[in-house]
């Protein structure tokens, strides 16, 4: 797991080709990894920390790399790292990955019961779909 930043080549590439959203990667307060095996990139992803509450984001794995768990190892990776730097609950969007994150533990609900810090992300207010489902964990200690 190494720090990125996000303009990285080949992360903005990788979220591109699986139709992720790449507008507000050079942000302040984001936080990007790129995720390697064998010295080659496999997968990336990020957060945005808003005090304790965490938004996940940019979670893609190298497509030919897809359906061997390493989707689930950068998502423990990104949790882990998000909760060591204080966070105590974890967001995020998807419109497509819901059953995915539901086996880690996620569950979704209704935009009107996130923190405010969170639907005030560019993510959340315009850069994903009102479709997109809104979803939530507790951090375990």
């Amino acid at each position: 797991m190494t720090s990125i930043p996000g303009n990285d080549q080949g992360f903005v590439e990788a979220l591109s080709s699986a139709a992720l959203p790449a507008d507000d990667l050079v942000e302040q307060g984001r936080c990007f990894f790129r995720f390697e095996q064998e010295g080659k990139p496999v997968g990336y992803g990020g957060y945005e920390l808003h005090d304790q509450d965490v938004l996940i984001r940019s979670l893609v794995v190298i497509h030919g790399h897809r359906g061997g768990g390493l989707g689930k190892m950068v998502a423990e990776a990104l949790l882990l790292q998000a909760r060591l730097s204080g966070a105590t609950t974890a967001y995020l969007l998807t419109t497509s990955a819901s059953a995915f994150f539901r086996r880690l533990g996620f569950s979704e609900i209704d935009r009107s019961a996130a923190p405010t810090t969170i639907l005030q992300t560019r993510q959340a207010a315009s850069l994903c779909p009102s479709t997109a489902a809104l979803m939530m964990l507790e951090l375990q200690e």
